[in-house]
């Protein structure tokens, strides 16, 4: 029985892969057990709203199917596992690293991670240990790399307007994101502009998402042609004298430039790309020319395609040609990451970083680990792998690939998780995790503006232990030299913090959080953007952005390199959020999974009955990388010839055991990398009636 004698409410923040990460009010009931979690009603931004799936934490956090106790496989990779100590664990794990580093040097072991916590110290500590022991690098592809880019080529710095200005905002556009399944506060700030100010909302979105069903006009363009768009409502400010001439003469590189390129880019040009008409074109480009306070929303979907930077690029230059961003209430937004500047070398030892030791792409783990030499270069293969906040199996791309790279026999695995994902599965060594209510960490919102200081909830479950304590343990057996070894996570937080002209760990943890939004004039670039000449990047110098420049347009364009649509592969395949799932994450919880029942394709009605396929029907889906087998759903709220798959499902929820990123390509978007999900051709074929199960 539970002792409630001592239930109390205490702070804390979402950890997840989310920008929102949410100030939060957990319901305490002892020292091991947690109630209810609401959102914080004092912070101005979560607003005391929090999504479905954090407010059901309790289910997670205490699931019997939580990993207790260090294991180690036996047998076949994918079999049966027994329980080991943590110190036979951990002195295993070791061995192996440097078995693999003396065989054949320090790059042979690619430690691999991402965003299961957004928290600093307990998900990039990793990073200590990779530079200290020259082990191979990461580049952080997976999420953000496309939208980044795309992002700082114009603007030149991850911030912009204080995303609590949409409430001021006559029009919203949410572009390329479902805020409504997956930034549940944008939905707040929204709701209050359309109560209060009786604005206008609009999706732009290839179906009808969750936020694409409550806006009042949802611009439902094919999947990566959204660069057509945004260069079509340009033409249209320029013809109709909605352009603000005098704001780019003083703001932007090549506004002349720009509206000859643009002349060509008319709304019947971009109706034949987007598959949109002319009229609803025109309409959009009317109403954003027209409305001073126009506040533009970007998500990450849009930029998930082999074009997804050239699509953003586009789209922030909207504001600039509009002369949006003087306006409270205007301009756009995408993250407000670089705003905190904290100093993160006791973290993720900089200090110790060797630019000469290679760089692995993250969302390239089927190639790297099966050999391809594009990705290798010189060095030698990887044959060992610490996985931390990450289950590469069922998330990254071409996962036939990724799965055939995990099952080499010369390939040793450590994952610490929380539950026995896909990926720990196919692991030699797998170590029990905390969740973020059993440890300390603090957190930066990209969403937002607030920065969070948090300490551990309740004490963790079973023999569970956090990333900080498996980084400094391996370090010792490695042999590892920094000070961050040696600290606690409180200590690393409480001195990082100080370092970067901040209060100390324990003022922010009592005061909640801290408010780092910028004065109105930095963050609408009033006074200049923060880029090399202060001014606004219509022409961007993509050289500068990464190796895979040459692909890109000089000017916004619609960048023709999408994985087009064929007579063999006549659809193209999106994998959205679903809005029970964050990732993989949440996958393991009933509620969730009651939600979500079965992986599905939403089909486009007329495209059904050409394939005589019904709602409930088993259909094949496939391309040159494999094919998998989901229900069929008529759905009208899509193109003709756009099929979505809504994820991420674990590969055990589908037929033959691999999931939806077999479909999808590992090929880099330019052009700096990054992960297509979004941009997949493929083929459907109806294989038979419900089967019942």
């Amino acid at each position: 029985m539970l002792d409630t004698t001592t239930r109390s409410i205490v702070h804390s923040a979402c950890p997840h892969d989310c920008p929102s990460t949410c100030a939060l009010e957990v319901e305490k009931i002892d020292t091991h057990h947690i109630g209810r979690i609401r959102g914080a009603a004092a912070n101005s931004y979560t607003s005391g709203v929090i999504c479905e799936k954090v407010s059901r934490y309790a289910e997670r956090v205490h699931h019997p199917d939580r990993l207790a106790q260090p294991l180690k496989r036996q047998g076949a990779k994918g079999g049966e596992f027994t329980p080991l100590s943590w110190e036979s664990a951990l002195d295993e794990v070791a061995d192996q690293f440097i078995r693999a580093a003396q065989r054949l040097g320090s790059e042979a072991v690619w430690p691999l991670y991402y965003a299961g916590t957004m928290g600093l110290v307990q998900r990039d500590g990793i990073e200590r240990l990779r530079h200290v022991m020259r082990y191979s690098r990461q580049h952080s592809t997976i999420c953000t790399a496309l939208v980044d880019a795309g992002w700082n080529a114009g603007v030149g710095a991850k911030m912009g307007p204080d995303p609590r200005e949409m409430a001021d905002a006559d029009l919203i556009i949410v572009w390329g994101g479902n805020p409504a399944s997956t930034q549940v506060n944008v939905m707040t700030h929204i709701a209050r502009a359309r109560r209060e100010r009786k604005a206008h909302l609009v999706v732009v979105d290839p179906y009808r998402s969750s936020t694409a069903k409550v806006a009042d006009t949802h611009v439902m363009l094919k999947p990566g042609t959204d660069g057509a768009l945004a260069c079509a409502i340009m033409h249209v400010l320029f013809r109709d004298g909605n352009a603000d001439r005098e704001y780019m003469r003083r703001h932007a590189d090549v506004p002349d430039e720009l509206e000859a390129h643009l002349s060509s880019r008319t709304p019947q040009w971009a109706a034949a790309i987007t598959g949109l008409t002319v009229t609803e074109i025109e309409t959009v480009a009317k109403l954003y020319g027209t409305t001073q306070r126009a506040f533009i929303r970007v998500g990450y979907g849009f930029s998930r395609s082999r074009n997804g930077a050239a699509n953003v690029h586009a789209v922030s230059c909207l504001a600039t040609v509009g002369g949006k961003w003087q306006f409270k209430g205007g301009g756009t937004f995408y993250s407000n990451r670089d705003i905190y500047k904290i100093k993160e070398t006791l973290i993720n030892g900089s200090d110790c970083l060797d630019p000469s030791i290679r760089l692995l792409d993250m969302s390239r783990v089927g190639p790297v680990l099966t050999g391809d030499k594009s990705d290798l270069g010189s060095g030698p293969p990887v044959t060992a792998m610490l996985v931390q906040n990450m289950n590469p199996a069922v998330v990254c791309p071409d996962s036939r690939a990724v799965r055939a790279g995990f099952m080499r026999d010369d390939l040793f695995v450590c994952v610490h998780e929380q539950f026995m994902t896909d990926t720990a599965k196919l692991a030699d060594i797998v170590l029990p995790a905390t969740t973020f209510l059993e440890h300390d960490d603090m957190y930066r919102g990209g969403g937002h503006s607030f920065f969070q200081v948090t300490r551990k909830v309740i004490e963790p479950y079973a023999e569970a232990r956090e990333n900080h304590y498996v980084i400094c343990e391996l370090a010792k057996r490695l042999g590892a030299r920094h000070r961050g070894f040696d600290m606690t996570a409180w200590e690393i937080i409480d001195e990082s913090l100080k370092l970067s002209g901040y209060p100390d760990a324990a003022t922010l943890h009592h005061d909640r959080w801290i408010d780092r939004q910028p004065a109105f004039d930095q963050a609408h670039f009033i006074n200049g953007f923060p880029t090399s000449d202060g001014k606004f990047h219509f022409k961007p110098d993509w050289k500068a952005r990464g190796k895979y420049h040459a692909q890109m347009p000089a000017l916004p364009d619609h960048m023709a390199s999408i994985e087009i649509a064929d007579d063999g592969h006549p659809f193209r395949l999106m994998t959205s959020p679903a809005r029970s799932y964050l990732n993989s994450t949440f996958t393991e919880t009933p509620t969730s999974q009651k939600r979500e029942q079965k992986p599905t394709a939403l089909i486009h009605p007329d495209d059904c009955a050409e394939l005589h396929i019904a709602t409930g029907e088993r259909v094949e889906v496939g391309n040159q990388r494999g094919a998998i087998i989901v229900r069929a759903k008529t759905f009208d709220g899509l193109q003709r010839g756009v099929i979505v798959i809504e994820s991420v499902w674990p590969n055990s929820a589908f037929e033959g055991g691999i999931g939806v990123n077999s479909l999808t390509g590992a090929d880099p978007g330019a052009p700096n990398g990054g992960a297509a999900f979004h941009d997949s051709a493929v083929w459907i074929k109806k294989i038979g009636a419900p089967s019942g199960v």
